[in-house]
This record gives C-alpha cells, sequence and structure tokens, in this order.
C-alpha cells in the first residue's frame, strides 16, 4: 500500500514488493530474507484512499504494519535459495 509512485522508485532501484505485516511475522520475515541473502527495505504503510475498508483498519493501527521489499545482496546467492522447485537449475 506503498503510494504509486514509491512503488515504482522502489522497482527501478531493483526492489520487489513481497507483502505487508506487523510482528511477530514481520520480524521473522525480514531474518528469513536476510538469511536467503537479500537485502530488506521495510516501508511504512499509507491506507488506500480508494478502499473505506483497507483505510478503517490500517488508520488505526497503521503505524504497526509494514511492506516488505527485498532485492538480491551484492554478491549473494539469494536467486537460488528462492529457486524452490529447482527451475533455474543449468
Amino acid at each position: 500500500m506503498v503510494s504509486k509512485f514509491r512503488e515504482a522508485e522502489l522497482e527501478k532501484e531493483g526492489w520487489t514488493k513481497q507483502f505487508t505485516s506487523d510482528e511477530p511475522r514481520l520480524g521473522e520475515a525480514v531474518e528469513l530474507y536476510k538469511s536467503l541473502g537479500f537485502e530488506v527495505r521495510l516501508e511504512p504503510v499509507v491506507p488506500d484512499e480508494n478502499s473505506e475498508e483497507c483505510a478503517a483498519c490500517l488508520e488505526v493501527m497503521c503505524s504497526r504494519y509494514k511492506t516488505i521489499y527485498t532485492r538480491p545482496a551484492e554478491g549473494g546467492d539469494s536467486e537460488e535459495a528462492l529457486d524452490l522447485w529447482g527451475e533455474h537449475e543449468s
């Protein structure tokens, strides 16, 4: 739920949006992505102005939630780590 402009900026920088969460799953996911060789970036959640349900819930608890973005770390083997089904084997 990052603004479309911000999301486009992040994509240009090589970041891939994963999901939005709060603790304890947020910390667990960050730790997992790092252990797989990814850089991790957390972005604040911006409620969707077009969705009344989304805005109502997140407005109250917005600061608790973060959107996780990842990108391969330099020199890391993160692409291989996420190839769970062996689709990219040589």
